[in-house]
């Protein structure tokens, strides 16, 4: 077997390093490729079909991979539970038949994790994090520039101590989601001194903190988009 990272800039450098590092403590026999979602206008344009097109281009490119190198067949994670949100990447999957052995073993999220402490992993816990693209409204382009800004503050706010956090990217506007368990340490005048300090200084105009807290999907949330999904879908 071998572990295959798809790099590109809406992957964080912090995810792409503990990646690396895992696989090095694991003796997992790795390779990094790079894959040019960002030359695909129909990926930069951002619709809600934007996860199909990122994942056409990474499967294609691993299709070709596995037939220069010999594989018979390419897996990823997905899992039961990612049935539950709308996941236009899982069609670019199937178009390519690449296999999903958590899914079909109908093992969970919570049951990975459990499985994964069991074997001693360190990442057994660690927090979900989507592609940076995830993080911007759709609608308004995918650019380097706006990937960046959002990692930066992404960043800054661990930095802060801050474990499951997003920044998500509304034009001018950072709505910052923190977990709801983290979310008392964030409601302090100092603390949302610092939030206007990091994210103005990173060019936004204006910085919001999300009072309902972290949520996986919360871009596939409001009636501008739901029926935009349901029409593309």
């Amino acid at each position: 077997m071998l572990a295959i990272i798809a790099d590109s800039p809406s992957l964080a450098r912090s995810q792409l390093r503990d990646a690396i590092a895992f696989a090095q403590e694991n003796s997992i026999p790795l390779e990094v490729v790079h894959t040019a979602e960002m030359d695909r206008p129909e990926y930069v344009r951002n619709d809600p079909h934007r996860c199909f097109h990122c994942k056409d281009e990474l499967f294609q490119l691993m299709g070709d991979f596995a037939q220069r190198h010999r594989f018979d067949s390419i897996a990823y994670g997905v899992n039961p539970d990612d049935q539950s949100d709308f996941r236009p990447g899982q069609a670019a999957a199937a178009r390519h038949q690449v296999a999903a052995p958590l899914r079909d073993a109908g093992l969970t999220k919570a049951e990975i994790r459990e499985l994964a402490r069991r074997a001693g992993l360190r990442v057994w816990d660690k927090p979900a994090s989507a592609c940076l693209s995830s993080r911007i409204e759709y609608g308004r382009p995918i650019t380097r520039e706006a990937l960046s800004a959002i990692e930066q503050g992404e960043d800054a706010l661990r930095a802060l101590g801050f474990r499951q956090v997003r920044v998500r990217h509304h034009g001018d506007i950072a709505r910052i989601e923190i977990a709801k368990d983290e979310l008392e340490r964030a409601l302090s005048l100092p603390m949302f001194s610092e939030f206007t300090r990091i994210f103005k200084g990173l060019g936004f105009s204006y910085v919001t903190l999300d009072t309902e807290g972290f949520r996986s999907g919360s871009m596939n949330s409001g009636s501008s988009v739901q029926p935009l999904i349901k029409l593309l879908s």
